[in-house]
């Protein structure tokens, strides 16, 4: 259909200007005007040719047999098994972990290849010991400080010991009885000086002595009675408080002396405790196997911050450095996409290629969890699943790549057709029939 367009009336024409041509014949048009014919009658060739193809190629395809070489199949009733196929890795359920034990932590010096077979006691890590080394030997020299500490705290308390036995057994009793001597011989002298005053007392009535002489002879009579109240005294009170103070300073220096001797022997017991810790932690850094097995690296994510066992690396307390995996309980270790995760569940039964063997096995576990996602995995989000090995395969090792299906249902007697021969179209699911 063709829609008629307005134009808008002529406009008048103007006269061109006049330009003087050269002095030469004008071209002629006519080669021009046959090339472009020519053109234009090959193209509409062409196009009729391109059409008369097509129409004959969709009739032979309508109208034509099918070929034998077409892949075909019959629909028939019988078993279905419903699965799902994952990649997993094997590994083992129960692993004896070689732990770093050396406090905080020691850089590793050489470390025994994976895959290596081990017995109980082989060497399988050596850790750095200088620092530890040089720790023991002034923790040597803290504890030969203490042993004398202790030794000098030792014959101090056995010194006050023997000096409050030589108070009360020696020098106690010669004290006291100096003291009791200057007692008696201040009795004495008191006894002679009374005697020697009655008899100037009787020399001064019959005039031969002076008054002064009388008097002298009274006051050597009173010196001696102070004499002997001052002997009495000294000697109660050696008897009553002397004797008491003393055996009290001694028995206090006794007690400080064996508080020492105590201290020291606790600061004795925490040197030689440290010490033998230090010489634990050199004996923790030749790292020994505690099984037997093949002894296999840890596996890090990458992305974790977990250093690799390797020479050089710094590891730190308690850090795993190796495991020994026990072959007899191996099991796959799978991921599930998120799609199909809610419909696995444990104790449904799985089958894992080995080798081009399949053996039998079940689902253990799913994680409640995702793995980690980011660039390393393609942010793909999936759960980690365990299978269980029903029967033992002599040629499994840790880390090894098998093929996992997962059976997810299983129908009986029912059609069958390829999933190749289903379409999917927006109303519904179309099957490819002969």
């Amino acid at each position: 259909m063709t829609v008629p367009v307005e134009t808008s009336a002529p406009l008048p024409l103007q006269p061109r200007p006049e330009v003087a041509a050269p002095e030469k014949h004008a071209p002629s048009t006519t080669p021009r005007r046959w090339l472009a014919g020519w053109k234009g009658l090959l193209l509409g060739l062409a196009g009729v040719v391109l059409a008369f193809g097509l129409g004959t190629s969709l009739w032979r395809s309508l109208v034509r047999p099918p070929s034998p070489d077409l892949l075909t199949h019959v629909a028939a009733r019988g078993e279905l098994v419903v699965t799902i196929a994952e990649k997993g890795t094997l590994e083992s359920s129960s692993n004896e972990k070689i732990k770093c034990r050396v406090k905080g932590g020691s850089t590793v010096l050489w470390v025994i290849e994976t895959g290596t077979k081990v017995k109980p006691g082989d060497v399988v890590v050596r850790l750095d010991t200088s620092k530890i080394e040089d720790s023991i030997t002034q923790q040597r020299i803290v504890v030969e400080t203490a042993r004398g500490n202790v030794k000098i705290s030792e014959a101090e308390v056995a010194t006050n010991r023997i000096a409050i036995t030589e108070y009360l057994e020696g020098t106690f009793p010669s004290e006291l009885a100096t003291k009791e001597k200057e007692l008696v011989i201040a009795q004495s002298q008191l006894k002679t000086a009374k005697n020697q005053l009655e008899h100037s007392e009787r020399l001064f009535r019959k005039g031969y002595i002076s008054r002064l002489q009388f008097a002298t002879q009274i006051d050597a009579v009173r010196h001696a009675e102070l004499e002997v109240d001052v002997k009495q005294r000294e000697l109660e009170a050696l008897r009553r408080f002397t004797k008491e103070k003393t055996l009290k300073d001694l028995e206090g220096k006794l007690a400080a002396a064996e508080a020492r001797l105590a201290a020291y022997q606790a600061e004795l017991e925490l040197a030689e405790a440290k010490l033998r810790r230090e010489e634990e932690q050199l004996k923790n850094c030749t790292v020994r196997s505690t099984a037997s097995g093949i002894v296999i690296y840890p596996s890090a994510a990458e992305w974790s911050d977990t250093p690799d066992i390797k020479e050089g690396a710094v590891v730190r307390e308690d850090q795993v450095l190796l495991m020994i995996p026990d072959l007899n309980k191996m099991q796959v270790k799978i991921g599930v996409h998120e799609s199909k995760v809610d419909r696995v569940r444990p104790g449904m039964p799985a089958r894992v290629k080995i080798q081009q063997t399949w053996v039998e096995g079940t689902v253990e576990s799913v994680a409640s969890v995702t793995r980690p996602t980011g660039w390393w995995n393609g942010n793909v989000v999936k759960y980690d699943t365990i299978i269980k090995l029903k029967e033992h395969h002599p040629a499994v090792r840790p880390g090894m790549s098998v093929a996992v299906e997962v059976e997810l249902a299983r129908y009986e007697d029912v059609v069958t057709v390829p999933v190749a021969a289903v379409v999917e179209y927006e109303d519904g699911m179309y099957c490819w029939v002969q």
